[in-house]
């Protein structure tokens, strides 16, 4: 009796999960097709949105005008601006390495898109068409890469099925797999077939590599994070800024901090208040004319505008009708304490000048580039949401970096950097000797797929 019980189990679980399979793709399909039309009423209201629907329109008058007919096309697809930065030296070293090679860059989001669909080394930059079976099937037709490379958590399901049916070498990379993922639950059968259209996974770290093993992915390397390759490329080729030079001299400790978000600013603001012998400098992930002037008043030592040092008439004609002290303090001998960078492409040259760095994002959505700082050899303090970014967890783990969960926390940590120097310097060590152990992804990726 025992045994009929097992195999009508057996029958069962067989055919709830057949069942599974043939919903799959018209389910996923569906929930696709919803979230276009989703974007097309958002954009109504929503900037973004409508900056994602007017690019969709755009998509295939690009391609029928830019794509040569006889080249040879990579296709890399990057989610937004983090993605793009690691797949920027894997781009750079295929300019460069193969030149017989044309690159095909597309984004999902806004943000990615806006700001690099100008980026040189990109022979077309469009949007990645909705994931829906025809648009799938007509980019891979019209596009006929060589072959694709999708970034970190790029895993779209009606794209990967297109380019396996039409034989295309398909690879992830960068790609970093938790156990909460769908991919590993015992209902995640559908997404795990996905993962089986990939000719190779290129991962961050061995955890990722075992969970993958844990459910029948064996095409996968341990190849690190191609953005420490990155930030190293930045720093070899950084920006000298003569404004932020100057601002940096004199002080106890200059403190950079890098995409503040109003949450960032509760947590060390009234140290900086406190310590009026530290100089800083802010990045702010945002800063449109409202933010920056709610920014520049939590700051009693007055605080100055990049582009006020950059053109003082500014500053001296903002003056005569402003009582902020960030106005007033720059026509007295007392510079600001305060240096606000209101523009972008800046940042990862700007830690050069710093002794310690915050980065925000850590008490919201998720931590900001941590390496950017790291790479300048200087200790790096961030928020306590980071379980998500290997890095982080392990330079924390090294002690090149300290994560604080308040303010409370914030000012002791900063008291320690700041008046214990030697620590200060070792931290930063640490940081240094991290991000140069984990170059080289770039090339062990570019060597496998293109060598």
């Amino acid at each position: 009796m025992g045994k009929i019980i097992r195999k009508l189990k057996e029958i069962r679980a067989f055919g709830a999960e057949a069942a599974r399979q043939a919903l799959e793709r018209p389910l996923y399909s569906a929930g696709m097709y919803a979230f276009s039309g989703g974007v097309s009423v958002a954009g109504l209201r929503n900037h973004k949105a409508r900056l994602m629907a007017d690019g969709h329109k755009r998509i295939w008058k690009t391609l029928e005008a830019k794509l040569e007919k006889d080249a040879k096309y990579v296709w890399i697809h990057a989610a937004s601006l983090g993605e793009f930065e690691q797949a920027r030296p894997v781009i750079e070293r295929i300019k460069e390495r193969r030149p017989d090679l044309k690159v095909l860059l597309t984004f999902f989001s806004p943000s990615g898109y806006e700001v690099r669909k100008d980026y040189p080394l990109a022979d077309i930059v469009c949007y990645l068409p909705f994931d829906t079976p025809a648009n799938a099937r007509r980019f891979v037709e019209m596009v006929r890469p060589e072959c694709a490379v999708f970034v970190k958590y790029e895993i779209w399901r009606n794209f990967l099925e297109a380019l396996d049916r039409q034989s295309v070498p398909t690879y992830l990379i960068s790609a970093v797999f938790r156990p909460d993922q769908a991919f590993f639950r015992k209902s995640g059968s559908w997404y795990r077939a996905w993962l089986r259209w990939f000719r190779h996974i290129f991962v961050q770290n061995e955890e990722s590599r075992r969970l993958l093993a844990g459910v029948g992915i064996d095409n996968v390397t341990v190849c690190g994070d191609t953005r420490f390759d990155r930030v190293s490329d930045i720093k070899a080729q950084r920006k000298e800024i003569p404004e932020i030079a100057r601002f940096a001299e004199g002080g106890a400790m200059t403190l950079m901090v890098g995409s503040s978000w109003p949450a960032d600013e509760d947590v060390y603001t009234d140290w900086v208040n406190a310590h009026r012998n530290v100089r800083v400098i802010i990045a702010p992930h945002e800063f449109d004319a409202h933010r920056l002037e709610l920014l520049r008043r939590r700051f009693k030592n007055g605080a100055v505008l990049l582009s006020e040092l950059s053109d003082p008439s500014a500053v001296s004609e903002s003056s005569d009708n402003s009582d902020s002290p960030s106005h007033s303090s720059l026509l007295t001998p007392h510079f600001p304490q305060v240096l606000i960078i209101d523009c972008f492409g800046l940042l990862s040259s700007a830690y050069a000048y710093a002794d310690a760095a915050y980065v925000g994002g850590a008490f919201g959505a998720g931590l900001h580039n941590i390496n950017e700082a790291a790479v300048y050899g200087i200790p790096v303090v961030f928020g306590p949401k980071y379980d998500k970014f290997v890095e982080a967890k392990e330079l924390t783990t090294l002690g090149g970096a300290i994560s604080i969960d308040g303010k409370e926390a914030f000012e002791i940590v900063a008291d320690r950097l700041l008046y214990n120097i030697g620590d200060r310097e070792q931290r930063g060590r640490w940081a240094a000797e991290y991000i140069s152990e984990k170059i080289g992804a770039s090339d062990r990726i570019f060597a496998a797929v293109f060598g």
